[in-house]
């Protein structure tokens, strides 16, 4: 089973800065940190940052309002029980929530790249929405499978992306499948002891 690593590469690369892998992740970890009933308006702008958005990111409580919105949404598609779900989540989100598919390059700071917000200067919460949307709908297109889901250890509401090929992906994180197999394992040797059969 593998896991995504943060992503690493110098602020002034900006070619990876605009991929579509790199969005996806930046989708991910700006969901889960904006999953909680509030969310600190410093930590939101160091996700930021860490993904080379330019400064100042001087974000106020309701910037961070709107995007814990925009995040709610966007963890429908990883909730989705299969393909068909997180697309049927994909195409109302498009359809509800953002503009007409346009170039920008941000007035020449960056290499021209795809936007379905209404404008370079939009809200966060908007930009958020649509940069996400953009990023997993490519995604499931191209891989034609789910572009994430919901971590399945008790007590962990992390979203993950899919990774390649392979087994599905059930946990966020090593540290939520090793602390799953140990409470299972845990239950099992219980189990036996209260069956009766010497472990």
């Amino acid at each position: 089973m593998r896991y995504i690593l943060p992503v690493s590469f110098p602020v002034d690369d900006r070619s990876a800065r605009h991929s579509v892998q790199t969005t996806a992740r930046r989708t991910v970890e700006l969901v889960n940190a904006l999953s909680g009933d509030s969310s600190d308006p410093a930590e939101v702008a160091a996700v930021l940052r860490a993904y080379g958005e330019a400064e100042p990111l001087d974000l106020t409580v309701h910037d961070v309002a709107g995007m814990r919105a925009a995040a709610a949404l966007l963890r429908e598609v990883f909730a989705a029980e299969d393909v068909d779900g997180a697309a049927a989540v994909l195409n109302h989100l498009l359809r509800e929530h953002t503009g007409p598919l346009r170039l920008s390059s941000h007035g020449g700071g960056s290499p021209w790249h795809p936007h379905l917000d209404s404008d370079d200067d939009a809200p966060w919460d908007e930009w958020l929405l649509a940069s996400s949307c953009m990023a997993l709908t490519v995604l499931l297109w191209d891989r034609r499978r789910q572009p994430g889901g919901v971590c399945a250890s008790s007590g962990c509401r992390n979203v993950f992306l899919a990774q390649g090929a392979g087994q599905e992906r059930r946990y966020c994180s090593r540290r939520c499948a090793t602390r799953e197999r140990v409470a299972a394992h845990r239950r099992s040797r219980a189990a036996g002891r209260e069956g009766g059969v010497p472990r």
